[in-house]
């Protein structure tokens, strides 16, 4: 079955002052119809870039590229601005991190959710706001009609976040993009959110990405994983895989940094992974990982280290084979507890050219 979304070699770079930042490298992946992907991972991995590029959001000083970026079929690399506009909303909605940040506020609930559906679908005032009204009662709020005359301030953090999610409804989109849509909010309104983004997806068979870095909301909601690092993938599985068999050691090491209930003792320490995400700026060379990784070796620092495809929904991208992860540490030079900088980043003198200007 076709994907509805398909994306390969997806690649964003940033011009810097210091050089070429490259915030997301040949990543791939697909979303079917009515199932959710979570890309997961640390801060700055580019989960957050890839979903903007999908969505041509980027900032000026971003360039991207690809070899496949298809959504139901149409190659969104030949729609220019005007053209994508319109697929924006109508086809693919996004829900952003921070609601407050996203809604106006000059302008009442009623205006922001009903302008959507008017320029997307032409319909009368009307029924933008019936639309309005039902969608925020499926997304749980009550006295519907007369939140169309607040305004974003007089709303709570979970009441504003279910208008984004109600906005990003309005137009009954094939595809739904969360980031960190439960980051700024309680423990409770955290799970509530989630429950509500699961039977959503489920009634009217949407395909999701939800991008987060907490591994307990991926468990919930989330059918398949693509797992971040550095701008690159490292491991895709569905949910069982890649919760029951990690492969990556950094997936490994993402597992061991949350409690399993029934397996973790209580006050047992939970693990870390030492060092930081790298800054990409520059050409990288071999795994950008293994200065955090216990288990590299002199043959992670080699060029080309490409995904190894197990199966339609396994890969990973490591110098070590499924069954063999117990190499003999190998320290490199660089320590990451001092650095934070892998041997494998090299930044050039000149900054590298950019390709594929937005």
């Amino acid at each position: 079955m076709k994907p509805l979304l398909e994306v390969k070699n997806l690649n964003v770079d940033l011009r810097l002052p210091a050089g070429t930042l490259h915030a997301v490298r040949d990543v791939s992946f697909s979303v079917q119809k009515g199932k959710t992907l979570s890309l997961v991972g640390e801060s700055g991995c580019g989960k957050s870039m890839t979903a903007l590029a999908i969505m041509n959001l980027l900032p000026p000083s971003a360039s991207y590229r690809a070899d496949i970026l298809e959504f139901e079929g149409q190659d969104l690399l030949r729609l220019n601005e005007s053209k994508m506009s319109r697929f924006r909303g109508a086809k693919m909605a996004m829900i952003f991190q921070e609601p407050m940040t996203s809604l106006d506020p000059c302008y009442t609930i009623g205006n922001q959710l009903t302008e959507t559906l008017m320029e997307h679908q032409n319909v009368s005032g009307k029924k933008a706001r019936d639309r309005a009204v039902f969608l925020l009662e499926k997304v749980g709020i009550t006295a519907a009609s007369s939140r169309l005359k607040q305004y974003p301030h007089q709303l709570s953090g979970g009441l504003r976040q279910r208008i984004m999610i109600a906005m990003g409804l309005m137009c009954g989109p094939s595809l739904i993009i969360a980031d960190e849509p439960t980051t700024a909010l309680d423990v409770t309104i955290q799970a509530q959110i989630l429950g509500l983004l699961a039977s959503i997806q489920r009634e009217f068979n949407m395909g999701m990405i939800l991008i987060t870095h907490d591994l307990g909301v991926v468990a919930r909601i989330a059918d398949d994983v693509a797992v971040m690092y550095c701008g690159q993938v490292v491991e895709t599985g569905t949910i069982k895989e890649i919760f029951d068999h990690p492969i990556h050691p950094y997936t490994r090491g993402l597992m061991d940094c949350i409690p399993v209930p029934g397996k973790t003792e209580p006050g047992q320490p939970l693990g870390s992974i030492p060092g930081i995400v790298p800054t990409p700026i520059g050409e990288l060379w071999g795994c950008a990982f293994r200065n955090r990784c216990s288990l590299s070796a002199p043959e992670c620092a080699d060029r080309g280290l490409d995904l190894t495809q197990i199966s339609a929904t396994r890969a990973f991208r490591c110098t070590r084979p499924p069954g063999d992860l117990t190499a003999k540490p190998h320290n490199e030079p660089n320590d990451p507890k001092t650095t934070g900088q892998p041997a494998s980043i090299h930044t050039p003198d000149t900054p590298a050219a950019n390709t594929g200007e937005i």
